[in-house]
């Protein structure tokens, strides 16, 4: 297994991107592929947060994704459902995970939760769940896919970080976060 441990800066600029958006349900929109339902979901989401597409061209027509980048310059992977920042550089990780050492991957990914959660909550105050990944008050296509689990509401989303679960498809481990619409919140 190899790791790494990278500082927390590219973290930090996306998490506050995320804290600067005040409403959510203004981003959302139908499931759709093609030309026009991606100029429709940039157009949304560039009169919501003020965040520019990536990059100019031509659309493919099978595509329902698009990249935007904030005034921080990060990217955000825009869905007409979620959000994923493109911050791969940020935090503790490991890969190359043989089966024998997932339980030092776990390790590490239980000695780094804290500080993992403790940035969250810098930006994103006090979440309203704390906890594992297989607790059965998550959603069973969900359950057992992360290791530990927080939760934001904010109008219109729902805040995920998380800390992956190593196993026999994925061979490695680390830490994310993502916004997804919800209509709890």
């Amino acid at each position: 297994m190899k790791t790494q441990e990278r500082p927390s800066d590219d973290d930090e600029r996306a998490m506050a991107d995320l804290a600067e958006v005040a409403d959510w349900r203004r981003l959302w929109g139908p499931p759709a592929t093609g030309t026009d339902a991606i100029r429709a979901l940039v157009d949304r989401v560039t009169a919501a947060t003020g965040w520019r597409p990536w990059a100019p061209g031509n659309i493919d027509p099978d595509r329902y994704t698009w990249g935007l980048v904030t005034p921080r310059e990060t990217v955000m992977l825009v869905l007409p459902d979620a959000v994923l920042p493109e911050s791969p550089r940020s935090g503790w990780s490991a890969y190359e995970i043989g089966p024998s050492e997932r339980p030092q991957a776990e390790e590490g990914l239980d000695d780094h939760w804290p500080e993992q959660l403790e940035l969250a909550r810098r930006f994103w105050g006090p979440p309203v769940y704390v906890g594992p990944g297989d607790d059965v008050r998550i959603p069973p296509e969900w359950r057992g896919r992360r290791r530990h689990l927080a939760v934001w509401l904010r109008p219109g989303a729902e805040f995920h970080l998380y800390a992956s679960q190593p196993g026999a498809d994925d061979n490695t481990a680390g830490f994310g976060y993502s916004v997804y619409a919800s209509e709890v919140a």
